[in-house]
């Protein structure tokens, strides 16, 4: 396969080969698939026994009509037939939604589905795309996409909802105050084709509005979902006027005896459906956790059954695709010729835990080679195929008419700096000075006196010999310090041997005594406390400017309690990605999925096949 490899990406009118074929090319076993994003717990091994017992009756004969089978999956989904249209694939339905509903423009954000962007250029539109900014992690900002479209005159806007390749996520209120802001265009296209792996809220989907309202289709996928991309079967929502427009001019026989047969199953395993949703959730969340912890990998969040990846610098996408092919035989989406993305992404679906682990071993030897800490090499080896970025950007500025020049946006894009992080808890400080001793706060230091700044940058002599200092419980003159009884740990220090006066350790301070430091500095504070009417911790914490000095040249005191072990400092590079609050501590669950509300709790497991409106809210 090594030698076939450029040779195979370049033969496909898609992103990557079919399975069919990179099988054919490795004598009849493919790849581990981390491409086509579909579900890898469902059907399950029963149901595909069953279908195996029954392949030659499915391939055999005729299917019943496209009413037939939507009937069926609308008593399963409690939807009303007059509001459905199946299509053999939610690609046909794309296409038949251009012919007939969109007639000068199409707005879309991108990156995003291909076809929502080549489909209306393919028949003459103007699309004019929305660029979503790698700075703001590929969120989608409706109201600036209203603004958008009412500035460019777009009569159709499309969201998908979750977003491919980035999996981004709108709520169900943005959703629905987006169809209220724009229902005076042609048509609105909600593309829910992903959103059964969604678990940001309980009930995401707008089904219920599309049948209410008269220019919102809602686009839904069955393959995907349902892990049978190869069956080709998916279906819209709209209100009975425009999905009977769309279901009149489908062919009598567009859906195929599998698709029959799976819908007429579904029945039967609603509880097994539910379960492997469940399933592909938990997987992306550790997924997300395995990957974050790649060296210069940004893990972007997602409410699909595949994560956005960011490339290390230095690291191109299609030398990356296709030394993971050849060497590890592992299929990855590289997002090069998706428009607003470039070749330093890639998309990969979420799989079980070990494919999860043989992918994560295979990248760390292709980006890092057999040290995983080491810095991220130039690929200069391997395929030039460039995955035809250049000329997606030619086909951008021919097709876009008057619009944004998206090509010159994209090379002028501002990205993350790699060790940029989301907002998330900041990182604890170290602590500082002697070993027992509370570090005084800014205050306390902001109001010593210039002169009586520790030297602590200057090596200090080796100290002479000298008498012990005595204790300060002894010194004269105590008792006229302000608020100096009151000083914890003042009256417990003990002599120090062989100390270093404070005038060797500061010689550019005048002489002055440690008590009179300590009164200085006792004085100013209660002067300022005074000022504040509020009490001087600080002064109750901070040794002197001597005692710090005093206490670098010696050992700690005996009964001085031991510094809380500090947890050792990363290492240069590591775990920096653009997920929010991630500094090599992993992922929650509502940061891989992109929400800031509490976790949902689980419903109970379901016994029957959930109805469209709630197949969200049965497993969290």
């Amino acid at each position: 396969m090594a030698d076939n490899v450029a040779s195979l990406f370049r033969g496909t009118a898609a992103h990557s080969p079919s399975m069919a074929a990179l099988a054919r090319e490795s004598d009849g076993v493919g790849p581990i698939d981390f491409c086509i994003p579909c579900n890898p717990y469902f059907p399950t091994p029963g149901m595909f026994d069953e279908l195996a017992g029954r392949l030659r009756e499915i391939i055999t004969y005729y299917p019943s009509s496209a009413d037939t089978i939507t009937a069926e999956l609308c008593a399963l989904l409690q939807l009303p037939p007059s509001c459905v249209a199946m299509g053999n694939g939610s690609t046909e339905l794309i296409t038949w939604i251009d012919h007939l509903l969109v007639r000068e423009s199409l707005a879309i954000p991108v990156p995003t589905f291909g076809r929502w962007t080549d489909q209306p250029m393919e028949t003459g539109k103007r699309v004019d795309m929305f660029p979503l900014m790698e700075s703001n992690g590929f969120a989608l900002d409706p109201a600036q996409y209203i603004e958008f479209i009412r500035a460019r005159g777009t009569r159709v806007a499309v969201i998908c909802n979750p977003n491919n390749p980035d999996g981004g996520f709108l709520s169900r209120r943005a959703v629905v105050n987006f169809m209220d802001q724009l229902q005076d265009l042609d048509l609105i296209v909600i593309d829910e084709s992903f959103l059964e792996f969604a678990d940001a809220e309980n009930d995401p989907s707008v089904v219920e509005e599309a049948v209410l309202r008269p220019n919102v289709i809602v686009l839904r996928s069955l393959g995907k979902n349902f892990g049978l991309h190869g069956i080709r079967f998916g279906y819209l929502v709209a209100n009975p006027a425009l999905a009977g427009k769309i279901r009149s001019m489908l062919p009598k026989w567009n859906l195929n005896s599998f698709a029959e047969t799976v819908v007429f199953m579904l029945k039967e395993h609603g509880a097994e459906y539910m379960e492997s949703l469940h399933l592909v959730r938990r997987d992306r969340l550790d997924m997300a956790r395995q990957l974050s912890a790649l060296p210069g990998l940004t893990v972007y969040p997602s409410q699909g059954n595949f994560l956005f990846v960011r490339l290390p610098v230095g690291a191109e996408g299609t030398v990356v695709r296709d030394r993971l092919l050849t060497e590890h035989r592992i299929l990855v989406r590289e997002c090069g010729n998706k428009i607003g993305s470039s070749s330093r992404f890639l998309r990969l679906v979420v799989r079980p835990q070990t494919d999860v682990r043989r992918l994560v071993s295979g990248m760390e030897q292709v980006l890092y080679g057999s040290r995983r800490g080491a810095a991220v090499p130039e690929l200069g080896t391997g395929t030039s195929y460039s995955s035809g970025t250049a000329a997606v950007d030619r086909l951008i500025s021919e097709t876009n008419g008057v619009g944004m020049p998206l090509a010159a946006q994209a090379a002028a894009m501002p990205s993350l700096p790699p060790a940029q992080t989301w907002p998330g808890p900041a990182p604890a400080q170290a602590p500082t000075g002697m070993p027992g001793l509370v570090p005084a706060p800014a205050p306390a230091a902001a109001m010593m006196p210039p002169q009586q700044q520790p030297a602590a940058r200057m090596p200090a002599p080796a100290p002479p010999q000298q008498q012990p200092m005595p204790a300060v419980a002894q010194m004269p003159n105590v008792a006229q310090m302000p608020n100096v009884a009151q000083m914890p740990g003042v009256a417990q220090m003990q002599p120090a041997p062989q100390m270093q006066p404070a005038a060797q350790m500061m010689p550019q301070a005048p002489p002055m005594s440690a008590v009179a430091q300590m009164a200085q500095m006792a004085q100013a504070a209660q002067a300022q406390a005074q000022r504040q009417q509020a009490p001087i911790p600080a002064v109750a914490q901070a040794p002197s400017p001597a005692a710090q000095a005093q206490a670098r040249s010696m050992q700690p005191p005996p009964q001085a309690p031991a510094m809380p072990a500090m947890a050792p400092a990363p290492a240069a590079g590591l775990g920096q990605t653009g997920m929010p609050g991630l500094r090599n501590r992993g992922l929650t669950a509502a940061q891989v999925r992109g929400r800031t509300e509490p976790e949902p709790t689980p419903a109970p497991q379901p016994t029957g096949w959930p109805a469209a409106g709630a197949m969200y809210n049965q497993v969290g």
